[in-house]
C-alpha cells in the first residue's frame, strides 16, 4: 500500500469515527503476583467448572484459598519463584497482529487485549476503554485454538455481561456492529505452521542420533473433560486439529500420539491418553527421542510450562535413556502473527462496509409480545399447516446436512 493511502486513512478516521474497529483479543491470562492466586482460581473455578462439575457455588472460595496454597508451592518453592510469560508474550501478540492489520488499514483499526481472570485487563474493564474511545463496532477475536464453552465460550459469556451493563435508560447501546472468529484449529497454514516447527526441530537436533522410526512425537491438546452439562467442549475440534497435523508428519515419523494435558478432578472422565500415558506407549514402541509439541495453545502458559516439565522429569527417572525435546508454542512468532491477522481481515473489511444497527432495550418487550402473539396464532392453525411444515423441516434440515458434509469434505482436503 503506498503512503498516501495512509495519509487518506487518518482523513477519513477525522471525518467519520464510526468506521473504526476494535478488535477484542481475548486469552486466559495468568497470575504475576502470587497474592491473587486465590481471586484468580476463584473467578476460575466459577467460569470453568461450573460448567461441568456437580459442585455448588458456596464452595469456590474455600477451594480457591486452598488451591492457591498448593500453587504458591509449586510455583514458588518447586519452580523457584516462576512467573508466567503468559502476559508478556499476549502483549506482544496483540502488538503483532495490530501492526499486521494496520499495514493494511491504518489507524481504523485498533487491537485491544482481555484476559478472562486477571485485572486490570478483565472484559468489562477493556470494553469500557473501547466505549469511552468512541468505537461502535467490535470483532471479538479469543486467541485460542478451539471454539468451546471452556476457551471461546468464557470469553464471549464475559463480554455478553459487559455489554448488558452499558445499556442507558432507553437510549440505543453503543455497540452497532459486531463480527466473531470462533476458532483455527483448521486453518490449513497453522496445520502447516506446527508440522513444520516439529519437522524442523528433529532435522536440526534430533535427526543425526535417532532414526525416523524411534521419533516419537507427541502432539498436545488442551484436555477436556467428557460431559459439560450439555456444552461442546472443544473436544471435535481438537482432535480434528490433530488428525491433520499427524497426516502432515506421521509418513516419515510413525511415532505420532495425542496427547491430553488434563485437569485432572475426582469423578470426572478427561480426554484419554494423558501426556504422560501417550509418551509411555511410544516407549513400549520402540522411541528412543520424544518431541513434546503443544498444537492446542498458542500462546506459553504455566500449563505448557511447569505441567509438562514434571511430566519429563517423571519419565526422565524411569527411562533416563530416552531424549525428551520439550517444544515452545507458537508464540509472537512474524509468521504466526502474521496468519492470525489474516484470518479476520475479511471480518474487518464486513465491519467496515456494515451500516450497523441501533439496539435499543426499549423495544424487548413489545418485540416479545409481538412474537408471542405470533406464535400463539400459528400454533392455533389448522393440523393441515402443521403436518406441511413439518415435512417441510425435515428437507430442510436434510439440505442442512448435505451442505455440513460437502462442508466437512472440503474442510479435509483443505487439510
Amino acid at each position: 500500500m503506498v503512503a498516501i493511502s495512509h495519509a487518506h486513512l487518518s482523513h477519513t478516521d477525522e471525518n467519520n469515527p464510526d468506521d473504526r474497529v476494535a478488535v477484542l483479543l481475548m486469552g486466559y491470562g495468568e497470575v504475576e503476583s502470587y497474592e491473587d492466586f486465590a481471586n484468580y482460581n476463584e473467578q476460575a473455578l466459577n467460569l470453568l467448572t461450573a460448567k461441568f462439575a456437580p459442585v455448588p457455588t458456596w464452595i469456590y472460595p474455600p477451594i480457591a484459598k486452598l488451591l492457591a496454597i498448593f500453587d504458591r508451592h509449586e510455583w514458588d518453592h518447586q519452580h523457584d519463584h516462576f512467573i508466567s510469560p503468559h502476559n508478556a508474550i499476549f502483549e506482544r501478540q496483540r502488538d503483532g497482529i495490530e501492526k499486521n492489520l494496520q499495514a493494511k488499514w491504518g489507524e481504523r483499526v485498533s487491537v485491544f487485549k482481555a484476559f478472562n481472570f486477571c485485572a486490570p485487563h478483565l472484559p468489562h474493564q477493556v470494553l469500557a476503554e473501547i466505549q469511552a474511545q468512541g468505537f461502535t463496532k467490535l470483532l471479538i477475536y479469543p486467541l485460542l485454538v478451539v471454539d468451546s464453552i471452556f476457551t471461546s465460550g468464557i470469553a464471549v459469556e464475559q463480554v455478553n455481561k459487559a455489554l448488558a451493563q452499558t445499556f442507558q435508560g432507553g437510549e440505543d447501546h453503543w455497540l452497532q456492529g459486531t463480527r466473531y472468529m470462533p476458532s483455527f484449529f483448521n486453518q490449513p497454514d497453522y496445520i502447516d505452521l506446527l508440522a513444520r516447527q516439529v519437522e524442523d526441530k528433529i532435522r536440526e537436533h534430533l535427526a543425526v542420533a535417532h532414526l525416523p522410526s524411534q521419533t516419537g512425537i507427541v502432539l498436545m491438546n488442551h484436555g477436556c473433560p467428557h460431559k459439560a452439562k450439555g456444552f461442546t467442549s472443544g473436544i471435535t475440534e481438537s482432535q480434528l486439529l490433530y488428525d491433520a497435523v499427524r497426516e502432515r508428519l506421521i509418513y516419515n515419523y510413525p511415532l505420532v500420539t495425542i496427547g491430553w494435558l488434563n485437569h485432572d478432578t475426582p469423578m470426572i472422565e478427561w480426554t484419554q491418553p494423558n501426556v504422560t500415558l501417550a509418551a509411555q506407549n511410544l516407549m513400549d514402541l520402540g522411541a528412543t527421542a520424544l518431541v513434546f509439541m503443544p498444537i492446542g495453545f498458542v500462546t506459553e502458559n504455566h500449563e505448557t510450562l511447569l505441567d509438562v516439565d514434571h511430566i519429563i522429569g517423571h519419565l526422565r527417572r524411569k527411562r533416563p535413556d530416552v531424549t525428551y525435546v520439550q517444544m515452545p508454542c507458537v508464540n509472537d512468532t512474524d509468521e504466526f502473527l502474521s496468519m492470525a491477522a489474516g484470518w479476520v481481515d475479511g471480518l474487518i473489511s464486513d465491519l467496515m462496509g456494515d451500516q450497523g444497527v441501533p439496539v435499543n432495550q426499549s423495544h424487548r418487550d413489545s418485540i416479545a409480545e409481538d412474537l408471542h402473539s405470533h406464535d400463539s396464532h400459528h400454533h392455533h392453525g389448522d393440523h393441515h399447516h402443521d403436518g406441511h411444515h413439518h415435512g417441510e423441516h425435515s428437507h430442510h434440515h436434510g439440505e442442512h446436512s448435505h451442505h455440513h458434509d460437502k462442508q466437512e469434505q472440503h474442510a479435509h482436503h483443505g487439510h
